[in-house]
C-alpha cells in the first residue's frame, strides 16, 4: 500500500499536524517539531505531545508513516568545532522531541564540508555525530536524506550515503530518504524507464533497499546532473508526470511515507489525489 502525504504546517503547534494532513487527504505526513531556522526552540509540553498522539491515533497516522525533519541550521559534518557542537546539541534535541511524540524516524540533511576539510573526513564526522545521538536516545531511527550536491553539501551520491551508514555503529537505527528532485539533480536519471530501473538497482547494489525508509516526491526545476536543488510541482519540471506514475506503481515504495515538498502547497490535495489515481 502507498502512504502519500506532504510536509504540513505546525504553526499552531505540533498537535495540529495530523489535522492539517487529514485536510489534504494525506495518508502520511512530515513536520518540523521545532522552528527549523533557530538553534533553540521552546520545549513541547506534555499536553501538546499527548494531543499530537491522540490526533494521530484518531486519524489513523501510524508512527512509521510520519517523517519529522530536523532544523536546516544543523551541519553534522561541520569543520568548525563550535558549530559542530551546536549542531550535535540541536540534533540530539530533535531526537528527544521525536521520542516525546512517539515517533520512530528523524529525517536530516547529512552535512557540508564548506571547503575546509576533505569529503571523507566530513562523512566520518557525520557518522560520528549520528552515533552520538543514537547512543543518547532510544528507538528513533536516523534517516539520511539524499541531496542534490549543491555547494559543498554531501550525500548526493549513493556511495557517500553508504560511507555514512558504514560509520554508524547500530545499523538497525539508520536509514535513507530519497528525494526525487535531489537525486535527479545529482545525476541519477530517474526520468526515463531504463534510467529509473538502473537507479534503483544501483541503490540496492551500493546501499541496499532495506535501508529505504521514506521518500520526498518532488519534480525538479533544473535538469539531470545540474546539482541544483529547486523543487517543482508534479509534472511541471524535468522529471515529468510519467516518472511519478512509475513511482506510485513500484512495490519497492510500499508501506513507507512518500512526502510532497512541492513548492505550491495549495496544489497538495490535487497532487495527492492525482498520485493515488495513477495506481493501477
Amino acid at each position: 500500500m502507498k502512504y502519500i502525504g506532504a510536509h504540513v504546517s505546525t504553526g499552531s503547534g505540533v498537535s495540529q499536524a495530523p489535522l492539517n494532513a487529514g485536510n489534504i487527504g494525506a495518508k502520511a505526513f512530515a513536520l518540523f517539531t521545532r522552528n527549523p531556522s533557530r538553534w533553540k526552540s521552546k520545549p513541547i509540553s506534555d499536553k501538546e505531545a499527548d494531543l499530537f498522539k491522540e490526533n494521530c491515533a484518531r486519524l489513523g497516522y501510524a508512527p512509521e508513516h510520519i517523517l519529522p525533519h530536523d532544523s536546516y541550521l544543523i551541519n553534522l559534518g561541520s569543520p568548525d568545532k563550535e558549530k559542530l557542537a551546536q549542531s550535535r546539541e540541536a540534533f540530539l534535541d530533535e531526537f528527544h522531541r521525536c521520542s516525546q511524540l512517539g515517533l520512530t524516524m528523524l529525517n536530516f540533511h547529512p552535512g557540508s564540508h564548506l571547503n575546509l576539510v576533505d569529503p571523507d573526513t566530513c562523512l566520518a564526522t557525520i557518522a560520528e555525530s549520528i552515533n552520538m545521538a543514537l547512543a543518547d536516545t532510544p528507538g528513533v531511527k536516523a534517516v539520511i536524506e539524499s541531496t542534490a550536491g549543491q555547494g559543498t553539501n554531501l550525500g548526493f551520491s549513493f556511495e557517500q550515503i553508504k560511507a555514512i551508514i558504514d560509520g554508524v555503529d547500530d545499523k538497525s537505527r539508520v536509514g535513507v530518504c530519497v528525494d526525487t528532485c535531489h537525486t535527479f539533480a545529482a545525476g541519477y536519471d530517474l526520468a526515463s524507464p531504463s534510467g529509473y530501473e538502473a537507479t534503483w538497482q544501483e541503490f540496492d547494489r551500493v546501499i541496499g533497499l532495506e535501508y529505504l525508509c521514506a521518500m520526498h516526491i518532488n519534480d525538479s526545476k533544473k535538469g539531470l546532473n545540474s546539482r541544483v536543488d529547486r523543487h517543482a510541482p508534479l509534472g511541471q519540471g524535468e522529471l515529468g508526470a510519467d516518472f511519478f506514475t512509475m513511482l506510485v506503481n513500484d512495490p519497492r515504495m510500499d508501506n513507507i511515507p512518500l512526502i510532497l515538498e512541492t513548492p505550491d502547497e495549495t496544489l497538495w490535495p490535487k497532487e495527492i489525489e492525482w498520485l493515488y489515481s495513477q495506481i493501477r
